[in-house]
């Protein structure tokens, strides 16, 4: 078949090279290349970056919405549009291009967590299940008929890094299920999403990283836990700026304001939090690196509990 994709990050090059594997994939539709690093030189997105490596035509238009770049895309003759995490609107005009439409692999279990950020949402609310919906697209936010699901536990310790790369390679099983399928005749039934259970996961933003040591402890754990490796918890500690990469609850009663160090041992910094306290296992200080606590209280000997 012939296959248009578009995407941009990390998540989405699994599901490329899923698509390429056994398909004709004639273009690949990707942000324009974005300042990155210290220098802010333009960096091409992981997508393209894939693309490039196997030898598939580029296109980076910065919007859809002309009838030029549309024109362009229905030069392609595209059976069907893959898209994951593209980062731009598909306006009704592209998604009505292809013969069989756009599909979209999105990391969730419909309609909860539509939006820019349903890994780390998940985590940070708690959630002890998630997985992988293929949505055929519409006109909304995600709001689109799913048309294979997957699903999987979340780690009682796992990272939002490390549910992405799950969560990635399960999305990229998911669509060769489906394009194996397409290709053999089968067109799977659209299921309507619910009306209930609807969730919204906002995009990330840095200022939420600061951890308020009024929550309870185990809010904050997952917080910590969502937020790696982007943007990072961080928090005001024994005269410091620390960042928090790693930290668990620990269900203890305290009588001590909320940002007390408790106590300080190789095991971790406890700190009283509203309800509870957190454990900092991996912090990292002002221009250094990640360290566990145990490294981090050797040059802190002024913490350590005796």
């Amino acid at each position: 078949m012939r296959i248009v994709f578009a995407g941009t990050p990390a998540f989405a090059v699994p599901s490329l090279r899923a698509a390429h594997a056994h398909h004709e994939v004639v273009a690949v539709y990707t942000q324009p290349d974005r300042p990155a690093g210290r220098g802010r030189g333009l960096t091409p997105s992981p997508v393209k970056l894939e693309a490039i490596q196997r030898g598939i035509p580029v296109l980076q238009p910065l919007s859809l919405k002309k009838k030029s770049t549309q024109d362009a895309l229905r030069e392609l003759r595209p059976d069907v549009m893959i898209v994951v995490a593209y980062g731009l609107i598909l306006p009704q005009a592209v998604l009505d291009i292809p013969q069989y439409g756009c599909w979209n692999v999105h990391a969730s279990l419909l309609p909860r967590w539509r939006g820019a950020a349903p890994i780390q949402r998940a985590i940070e609310a708690g959630d002890e299940e998630t997985g992988v919906c293929l949505m055929q697209m519409e006109a909304g936010l995600d709001t689109g008929p799913v048309l294979l699901a997957q699903s999987l536990e979340i780690g009682r310790e796992e990272t939002g890094g490390q549910l992405h790369d799950r969560l990635a390679d399960l999305g990229a099983q998911v669509l060769r299920d489906a394009l194996g399928l397409l290709r053999a005749g089968v067109r799977l039934p659209p299921h309507p999403q619910p009306e209930e259970g609807v969730a919204y996961a906002h995009k990330l933003d840095k200022a939420e990283a600061k951890l308020d040591w009024t929550l309870p402890a185990d809010v904050l754990a997952r917080k910590v836990r969502a937020f790696n490796p982007w943007p990072i918890a961080e928090a005001q500690l024994a005269g410091e700026r620390l960042r928090i990469h790693g930290a668990v609850a620990v269900d203890e009663a305290h009588g001590a304001a909320p940002g007390t160090l408790l106590t300080a041992s190789r095991q971790g910094l406890d700190v009283a939090c509203g309800q509870g306290v957190l454990r900092l296992r991996v912090v990292q200080r002002e221009g250094g690196k990640a360290i566990t606590a145990a490294d981090y209280l050797n040059a802190r000997r002024d913490l350590v509990t005796p």
